[in-house]
């Protein structure tokens, strides 16, 4: 796939110059149509999901906001509940408990760190180094929540580490390894660096937000043990973008 940036410096834009102001307006939630469960793996005790970009993980705070992920597995799987989370606009990889005991277990290995995840992720500018680690601490932005920002002094450890796939035409493909799980870490470390994510709405200057019709970042794997047969498995999707 080739990498598109012109418009930025066709037009004299620099891209990074500052950060992202919150988006303006009250936020519409549009999720995508249904269509078949998009299924990777399914037995008696886990279900493997691959999310579309668009939709919620679980409810929100309102009515128009129930259709969500765990709610449309559970059309077809009643006892199927969600484990980890996805960002809304983040699609890919996603585990879902069918049992209370299958549930406990990989929420433990989440809790432990003992999971694998690999993102895949489409970002502005290209990056100087091949590989890189961002180790920045985090912590919610209280007066524009849900944005979170980087605060060395409050902030929760948080972990990622980066490397190249593919650069051209102003841009990178990168796959992100997160060794920590705070909320929007990825998004964060990657603006932080400067490098932000195509298609993000909260910390990607205007220019970076509007180059894509969603946010590319994408969970493109997720290793774990297996909660029954204490084999560890590995579940796959392509980036589509």
């Amino acid at each position: 796939m080739g990498l598109k940036a012109g418009l930025f410096y066709r037009q004299g834009i620099n891209p990074i110059a500052s950060s992202s102001p919150a988006i303006p307006g009250e936020f519409v939630y549009r999720p995508p149509e249904k269509g078949p469960l998009p299924v990777l793996f399914a037995d008696r005790h886990i279900l493997v999901l691959d999310k579309p970009s668009g939709l919620l993980t679980v409810p929100g705070n309102a009515p128009e906001r129930a259709d969500c992920l765990e709610a449309r597995a559970r059309e077809n799987y009643r006892r199927a509940r969600i484990i980890h989370r996805l960002d809304m606009d983040t699609s890919g990889v996603i585990v879902l408990g069918l049992t209370p005991r299958a549930h406990a277990a990989i929420s433990r290995q989440f809790e432990k760190r003992e999971t694998q995840k690999r993102y895949i992720a489409l970002v502005l500018g290209e990056t100087a180094e091949d590989a890189g680690r961002v180790d920045a601490p985090i912590i919610t932005d209280w007066p524009n929540r849900p944005k979170q920002h980087i605060d060395a002094v409050n902030g929760r450890q948080a972990i990622t580490d980066w490397e190249v796939l593919e650069r051209g035409d102003g841009l990178t493909r990168v796959a992100l390894t997160p060794l920590t799980g705070r909320s929007h870490q990825l998004r964060v470390h990657m603006a932080h660096i400067g490098h932000p994510i195509l298609g993000d709405k909260f910390y990607a200057p205007e220019a970076a937000r509007t180059m894509r019709d969603r946010l590319c970042l994408h969970a493109e794997k997720l290793a774990f043990t297996h909660p029954d047969t204490g084999e560890r498995v590995s579940y796959e999707s392509s980036a589509p973008f």
